[in-house]
């Protein structure tokens, strides 16, 4: 029980989210579809907290000018990808969380969705199946992984 609660809490972590989550628990002999579910769970429960509190947090780091970096990298990823979210917001919204590579993600769209106004449940709805997918792939992914090598090697 204690592995599936760090499971959650390792996809709940910015930037590791499910990418790290599923390989640590299914590399560490968890059975997949128990990683599965536990870091598709933890993966969504930051949603909420990012989209009511995002602006509110990115304005009080940049009236206190703390962590100027951060506040770059945020809006350097907002600002890169915002032409393409305009045009295609919810299709685009569930891309870019499904796709699992560095940046992209429940977090990081989130973030977007808060920027481009779109309401919470349509960000909730994305963000569901944008990680349904990036999980699906994941785990596909790590749980064929060990058997490629083994006929190969």
């Amino acid at each position: 029980m204690l592995k599936i609660f760090y499971i959650m809490l390792i996809s709940a972590i910015p930037l590791i989210e499910q990418r790290g989550a599923i390989p640590v628990g299914i590399f560490t002999g968890g059975d997949p579809l128990t990683v599965f579910i536990a870091s598709y769970i933890g993966s969504l429960i930051p949603v909420p907290f990012i989209f009511f509190m995002f602006n509110w947090i990115m304005d009080l780091l940049r009236r206190k000018n703390w962590l100027p970096w951060l506040i770059n990298i945020v809006d350097n990823k907002i600002d890169k990808n915002v032409d393409r979210f305009e045009r295609y917001k919810e299709a685009a919204l569930i891309t870019f969380i499904g796709i699992p590579l560095p940046t992209t993600g429940v977090w990081t769209g989130t973030a977007i969705a808060t920027f481009l106004k779109l309401d919470f449940k349509k960000t909730m709805l994305c963000a569901m199946i944008g990680a349904l997918i990036s999980a699906v792939v994941i785990t596909l992914i790590c749980a064929m992984l060990p058997e490629l090598a083994h006929s190969l090697f």
